[in-house]
Order: structure tokens, then sequence, then C-alpha cells
């Protein structure tokens, strides 16, 4: 099954298609915002991490705007479960950034 998902990851079609998933959620989570619970930060979410996972331009987007907000940049790496956020704190030797966030 891990072999399906990165062949389809590779291939330039399916990123594409994934890519424009994840803007068409993004774009529908005004819509879906009004509706009771939080459904609209859900579908922003989704739509946000297909963006994030699949395209380049994207990543360097976020790359600059955690250096410019780092608090921020945390959040967003804590809601989107980044191995990378979790690396990084390892290596200063810091406590588990999640819970971390959770005491703040």
């Amino acid at each position: 099954m891990k072999k399906f998902w990165r062949s389809l990851e590779a291939s330039p079609i399916a990123r594409t298609v994934l890519i424009g998933l994840g803007v068409l959620l993004i774009a529908a989570s005004p819509i879906v915002g009004p509706i009771p619970g939080p459904g609209g930060i859900i579908v922003f979410a989704a739509g946000l991490t297909l963006v994030l996972k699949y395209s380049g331009w994207a990543k360097r987007l976020y790359v600059r705007f955690k250096r410019k907000h780092p608090k921020k940049g945390e959040w967003t790496d804590w809601g989107l479960r980044r191995r990378s956020a979790l690396r990084r704190h390892a290596r200063r030797g810091e406590a588990n950034p999640r819970q971390q966030l959770a005491d703040d």
C-alpha cells in the first residue's frame, strides 16, 4: 500500500490534483464556517496540509512565515503534526513542543 501512495505522490498529475483539491478546500472553508461546530477550521487545515505537502512555493512561503512569526510557526507545526518540528526541538534539547504549547 505504501508503494502505491509513493508512486502516486511522484506523479506530477496527481500532485497537481492534490494541490487543486487543497486550494478548493481552503476556498470552501468560509462557506462551511457558518455551520455549527469547528467545520470551517478543519476544512481549512486539511486544505492547507495538502497544499503545503505537495507545493514547493507554498513550502517556501511557509518557511518565510515561520521566520517572521516563530511563535505562530510553532502553533502551525503543532497543528499540522510536523515531525520536522519535533526533530528540531529535540536537537535544541527542549521539551516536547506539543506539551509546551498545551501548558501555555
